[in-house]
């Protein structure tokens, strides 16, 4: 625990640097943890393990941000930032910052030799943000009906990096949509059909973290196509791409199936969708490695487009207050949502998201075991099917040995993505499903057999037959309390093989009939053979016809054994 607070105030301090604008920094002392929090900077507050893949709430920080007295009762708006990495995240969130500090000036934008500060960035192809960071200070906007909301401005991990797996980007992605009121999905260049895809993807997860939703979960998400390069289709701007984005999200009837379903899915999870074109910023912007951010080096349509972007999501008028389930949420709420929603991605509930290569190889292999586990059964159903007659356990398994055999050849000869490793597991798979049907076929099988199906009445008729002899037995010697007790199981033999009898005429009360088999069923591997033996000597010196009982039930006990004996064999394999 000590070691992350050291880790937490080392972010915090060199996050530090970059604080107001146009102030230089490079001369400083190290400041304490509290100083810090008290200077504006980017803190992070989702912190990312990369050795075990997992996410941490930084409780502590959050709660000094959000749980000031001057605003954590206000209802909050967040704005959030999320996409791939590389796509200039943080470097929009910094004018945005501009804005906040500026906003009552016409020049909020800056002057042309003001470096760029706030949230940390760079150029280059490695990823600077991980986890989720939000600006300590959060703001106090006069509303224009006359209410004051507090604004916080969020930057996340981008998505997609090398470092990051599926389950990351969509874990930052959809927790970052559920706690933000405004989500702008930053794209490069155009929409394309996979960043629909990945965006189905990761909003379903966060669906999924959420409880009950009878109304779109999530509130509004603003497209921004960076480096637009087809103004002569569509211009600059929201009205050009929100033209551009009702041709791209539009559903048609000759359309396949798979993309109706993401464009339906993108409609019913947000309330409100809109869409920005954006210029590309100026080739200085692109190559030049010492670029601070200095408006200089920036393209006029980039600036003129971006005087417009920031006002549209950050202006009095235009702010949308944080919403779940219909009702705002405060600062102080909005601590406690984050909470919650840490630990359901924290837990294993959810289920992980795949690649495409690994959700298409498992389909592949399923719909192979399934094609293998159909082949197998419609074999044994000529086999030993419902209208087939009774077949001798041993050629049963013979049987199914040999179709087994088949069955696993033709899964091994469908075309399968994943490679053989991964393939085996499958196998596996298919061979426990085989399995436990051929269990299933054996109990049918045994259904089928006149001296099976007679085993239940022939043990209580045992047991009637052997408490009625023990009852006159110790009745004639004075041990009257035992036959008092064999009578009360004498009869409770006799209510059950009647029970019996009506539950297999009406069928009705299958429930009972079956325990009543599973009692008769232990009874005659227990103590049957006990009872036979006691019978015959009891029998031994009586007429034909009760020798010819005995030897019924003696008949009868020994292919029981060796039914079970087959399944017992059958068992040791699947196990």
């Amino acid at each position: 625990m000590v070691l992350k607070k050291g880790v937490k105030f080392f972010q915090r301090l060199i996050n530090s640097k970059s604080l107001r604008f146009g102030e230089n920094y490079e001369d400083d002392d190290l400041v304490n943890s509290d100083e810090v929090m008290k200077k504006p900077c980017p803190v992070q507050i989702v912190l990312a393990h990369e050795d075990d893949h997992n996410f941490e709430l930084d409780e502590e920080a959050l709660e000094q941000i959000l749980l000031q007295e001057h605003i954590r009762d206000l209802n909050i708006v967040v704005v959030s930032v999320a996409g791939a990495f590389r796509k200039g995240k943080s470097f929009l969130l910094d004018f945005m910052l501009r804005y906040m500090y500026n906003k009552d000036s016409q020049s909020w934008i800056g002057g042309n030799n003001e470096p760029l500060t706030g949230f940390t960035w760079r150029g280059g192809c490695e990823r600077e943000t991980t986890g989720i960071q939000v600006w300590n200070e959060v703001f106090v906007i006069d509303r224009p009906n006359g209410t004051k909301v507090a604004v916080l401005l969020m930057d996340t991990q981008g998505a997609f990096d090398s470092q990051s797996t599926i389950k990351d980007c969509a874990t930052v992605f959809a927790l970052s949509t559920m706690t933000s009121s405004v989500q702008v999905y930053n794209l490069s260049q155009n929409i394309q059909e996979d960043d629909l895809q990945h965006l189905q993807l990761f909003t379903e997860y966060g669906r999924l973290a959420m409880e009950e939703i009878y109304q779109k979960p999530f509130q509004t998400l603003m497209f921004l196509i960076r480096d637009w390069s087809y103004p002569y289709e569509h211009s600059y701007g929201l009205e050009g791409g929100k033209q551009f984005l009702e041709k791209r999200l539009q559903v048609k009837q000759n359309q396949h199936e798979e993309l109706q379903n993401v464009r339906k899915h993108i409609h019913n999870c947000f309330s409100n969708l809109g869409c920005f074109l954006l210029p590309h910023p100026g080739l200085k912007v692109a190559t030049n490695p010492s670029f601070d951010g200095r408006l200089k080096d920036i393209d006029e349509d980039f600036k003129r487009e971006l005087r417009n972007l920031v006002p549209l999501l950050l202006a009095p008028e235009n702010l949308v207050e944080k919403e779940i389930s219909g009702s705002k949420v405060t600062c102080r709420d909005l601590v406690e949502y984050f909470k919650a929603y840490i630990k359901i991605y924290q837990g294993e509930e959810l289920p992980h998201p795949k690649s495409m290569l690994q959700a298409t190889a498992e389909a592949n292999n399923l719909a192979a075991v399934a094609g293998a586990r159909d082949t197998y059964c419609k074999s044994m159903e000529q086999v030993c099917g419902g209208d087939k007659p009774y077949i001798a356990p041993s050629d049963l398994e013979r049987k199914h040995l040999d179709l087994k055999e088949v069955a696993i050849k033709q899964f091994r000869s469908v075309k399968k993505m994943g490679g053989d490793e991964f393939c085996r597991r499958y196998q596996d798979q298919l061979e426990a499903e085989i399995e436990e049907t051929y269990a299933n076929f054996i109990k049918h099988n045994d259904g089928k057999n006149i001296f099976y199906a007679a085993r239940t009445p022939a043990t209580l008729f045992a047991v009637m037959f052997a408490m009625y002899i023990i009852s006159g037995l110790t009745g004639f010697i004075g041990l009257n309390s035992i036959a008092v007790l064999c009578n009360l199981v004498m009869g409770l033999a006799l209510t059950f093989l009647c029970t019996w009898a009506y539950v297999k005429y009406s069928g009705e009360f299958r429930e009972i009939g079956t325990m009543i088999d599973q009692i008769a069923e232990t009874l005659w591997e227990q103590v049957g053979i006990y009872l036979l033996v006691f019978q015959w000597l009891i029998l031994f010196s009586c007429d034909f016809p009760s020798f010819a009982v005995f030897v019924l039930l003696l008949f009868l006990h020994m292919r029981n054994v060796k039914r079970m004996s087959s399944v017992f064999r059958c068992r040791i394999f699947m196990n």
